[in-house]
């Protein structure tokens, strides 16, 4: 009897290129998770820990809601005739003048003479988009720009890619929450810096698409009126 030879011999094992593709997946996601450790420290790097006063006065000062003593400290600078006027960005559509007239008087005759009331913001660009507007139905060139630490960075990318032929002078309000313990040691911190960082990078990567050309979300101004959504109310969440 001759033996034929085993044409059914088993195919030799594929380990090695799933092995590389492994590999190289784990790579992949050891650069990104690198890269956004890197951008998070510099990130932090940029929010102050103490409010220091603006080195020079502006035409306007612009305040977005959104966080404590924001407004307050806002309308300090302009009894300080750190600008002429001030723009309140985001304020909910039910509160009147008269209610923050009561949160705040000491400045009632400011009030009435040098602020303006905008309503209509909803998030960091929409306010953008409407101190915009207001810097230039008044020729404003300058404006001092007020919110909170951490959102200061978002907000100054907005208002730049909004209004680049505007000068932007940041006025960084620091909470007391921030002063008395390191962010690191708190978890509620820790996350909301994480979640503006997060809103931060994708404000980033839009505007500089958009500086390219391509504009992926049209602000809602500019977009048909079957298209707009409705606008929901301002609130602190918003910024």
């Amino acid at each position: 009897m001759s033996l034929q030879p085993n044409d059914k011999s088993p195919n030799p094992p594929v380990t090695a290129p799933r092995g590389w593709l492994r590999a190289a997946i784990v790579a992949a996601l050891a650069i990104v998770f690198v890269g956004a450790a890197i951008g998070f420290v510099g990130f932090l790097s940029q929010l102050r820990g103490a409010e220091v006063k603006p080195n020079r006065k502006a035409d306007g000062i612009v305040v977005l809601t959104g966080g404590s003593s924001r407004v307050s400290d806002a309308m300090e600078l302009l009894a300080g005739g750190y600008g002429k006027r001030l723009l309140i960005s985001g304020v909910h559509p039910t509160n009147a003048a008269s209610d923050i007239s009561r949160s705040l008087p000491d400045n009632q005759s400011l009030l009435r003479c040098c602020v303006d009331l905008d309503r209509s913001a909803v998030n960091t660009r929409s306010n953008a988009a409407e101190a915009r507007r207001w810097a230039h139905e008044r020729g404003f060139k300058s404006v001092i720009v007020v919110t909170s630490n951490y959102h200061m960075p978002r907000a100054i990318v907005e208002l730049s890619h909004a209004m680049p032929d505007t000068a932007l002078i940041p006025f960084a309000v620091v909470g007391d929450k921030w002063r008395e313990e390191p962010w690191w040691t708190s978890g509620a911190t820790l996350r909301l810096l994480l979640s503006e960082y997060v809103k931060y990078v994708a404000a980033e990567v839009r505007v500089r698409l958009a500086d390219a050309g391509l504009e992926l979300t049209p602000e809602l101004a500019d977009q048909p009126a079957g298209l707009r959504t409705p606008r929901r109310p301002a609130t602190a969440q918003a910024n």
